[in-house]
């Protein structure tokens, strides 16, 4: 029954996806973490909904256009079941947008292996990058990917590895500009301060998390489960998983850097993850060993939920 909804591209998957997002999120704030209703941070979170929202789309477009999986929405679906298992990043708006621009960055950078407009496709990337660490200064590590991708796909043209340090002055000059008529000149001395929080207290923490000791050994298996199947295909389909393997990986050492005890900003390592998820759905050939997975899939991850916040 899963496999057969989510195994095709149709408007019922999103129209589901998106609402049970969009009434998750709300019930997060206000039931699940007790926020107080106050009217006027409505306003601040309507941005925050939308922006998830959109990164679902984003998600889907990035899939579809770049052909990374079948025909199906399992990934969106996984997003949303990863959202699931860690409510807690839906408090932290920072993660959401800086998700957001990161994707867009991504949806630029896996199109570069058409060799179409590649530097204006560097450039475009290089900049999502730069405005997403104004929500995370940590996402700067996310211009290693540009040049991995330059690396891969175009390393002989020696422009292309110019075009982000461009790009980075730009955005460098326009930010300083914007600050400066905003009256607010310390802001890049205050933002962009790259703290490592990581205390005793806070390994500790993590190690006791359940939720985190399970999602990273099943990510790394599921990547190297990945690459295995694709030993065999494609190269063009190899230097695309091999991108969002490095998606993932720098995600993982933001996560593990930036995190607090209250806040994890793991949401970045969901669309890698998903992506590794829907690769293993998709190579299994036994319809019913594939509905008992998906179910598992989903009622899981409303026990884990359950448990931990009832």
């Amino acid at each position: 029954m899963i496999s057969s909804i989510f195994g095709k591209t149709k408007p019922i998957n999103f129209i589901i996806i998106l609402t049970f997002l969009f009434v998750f999120y709300w019930v997060t704030v206000y039931f699940i973490f007790s926020t107080p209703f106050i009217t006027e941070h409505l306003l601040g979170y309507l941005p925050a909904v939308s922006a998830l929202l959109i990164n679902v789309l984003l998600i889907d477009f990035i899939i579809k256009r770049n052909k990374i999986t079948g025909s199906n929405s399992f990934t969106i679906l996984y997003f949303a079941l990863l959202i699931i298992v860690f409510p807690e990043i839906l408090m932290d708006q920072n993660s959401i947008y800086c998700t957001f621009f990161i994707l867009l960055a991504v949806r630029r950078l896996l199109s570069i292996k058409s060799l179409k407009d590649v530097k204006r496709k560097i450039f475009d990337a290089t900049l999502w990058i730069l405005i997403s660490s104004l929500f995370y200064d940590l996402a700067l590590l996310y211009l290693v990917l540009i040049y991995v991708t330059i690396y891969i796909y175009d390393p002989k043209n020696i422009r292309n590895w110019l075009v982000p340090i461009i790009a980075i002055i730009t955005f460098s000059i326009l930010l300083l500009m914007i600050t400066t008529l905003i009256g607010q000149k310390d802001f890049i001395l205050n933002h962009y301060q790259f703290s490592v929080k990581i205390t005793w207290e806070y390994i500790l923490e993590w190690k006791s998390s359940l939720k985190v000791i399970l999602y990273i050994p099943t990510a790394l298996t599921l990547i190297i489960f990945t690459f295995i199947k694709l030993a065999s295909s494609g190269q063009g389909r190899i230097n695309t998983m091999r991108l969002v393997t490095v998606f993932f990986f720098v995600g993982l050492i933001i996560t593990i850097i930036k995190s607090t005890h209250e806040i994890a900003p793991i949401l970045i390592t969901f669309f890698a993850t998903s992506v590794f998820m829907t690769n293993y759905i998709e190579n299994i050939k036994k319809p019913k060993i594939k509905e008992v997975i998906l179910i598992s899939s989903i009622i899981v991850p409303l026990i884990v939920l359950l448990v931990r916040y009832t």
